[in-house]
C-alpha cells in the first residue's frame, strides 16, 4: 500500500465513522464543537501522525466553522493525537502487509476515533475525557470550558 492509497483508505473510513471530507482533512460537526482530523506527514520517516484538533463553540467568544486553517494552521482548543498501540498503522517503515494495515485502521476507528469523538461533540463530553486523562487541558482553556457550563 502507498501512500496515495493509504490516505484513500483512511478517508473512505472516515466517511464511514460520519466524517466529511473538506480542505484536506475530514470534519465531524455538533453545535458544541468541530472535530477535525488531519493526517500530517513525518519529515523524519515514511509515516503519517494523525491529529485530532477539537475546536469547542464559544470558547473565548470564537464561533468557528469548516476551513483550511482549521485543518492546516490552527492546533484547535484541544489537540492529540493518535494512540501510541495504533502508530504501526500509520509507520510505512514498518513492514505490514496491506490487509493487516487495513485491520488496524478499522480497529483504530472502531475502537478509538468513534467513540472519543462522539464523547468531543458535547462540551460535557470533553470535561469527561479530560478527567479520564484522554485530553489535557491547558489552564486557560480548563477554566473557560468550566466557566461556559
Amino acid at each position: 500500500m502507498d501512500s496515495k492509497e493509504f490516505k484513500k483508505l483512511f478517508g473512505e473510513m472516515a466517511k464511514s465513522s460520519k466524517f466529511e471530507s473538506a480542505f484536506g482533512g475530514w470534519f465531524k460537526d455538533s453545535t458544541e464543537s468541530i472535530i477535525v482530523l488531519d493526517l500530517q506527514k513525518s519529515n523524519f520517516g515514511d509515516y503519517y501522525e494523525m491529529n485530532i484538533k477539537i475546536y469547542i463553540q464559544g470558547m473565548f467568544g470564537n464561533n468557528y466553522s469548516r476551513s483550511k486553517n482549521l485543518v492546516k494552521r490552527d492546533v484547535g482548543n484541544i489537540f492529540r493525537r493518535q494512540p501510541p498501540e495504533y502508530k504501526s498503522a500509520f509507520d510505512f517503515d514498518e513492514l505490514m502487509d496491506d490487509e493487516k494495515r487495513k485491520k488496524r485502521l478499522e480497529q483504530l476507528f472502531s475502537e478509538f476515533i468513534v467513540p472519543f469523538t462522539n464523547k468531543a461533540s458535547s462540551k460535557s463530553g470533553i470535561r469527561e475525557l479530560a478527567e479520564k486523562g484522554e485530553i489535557n487541558l491547558l489552564p486557560a482553556i480548563k477554566n473557560e470550558l468550566y466557566y461556559m457550563s
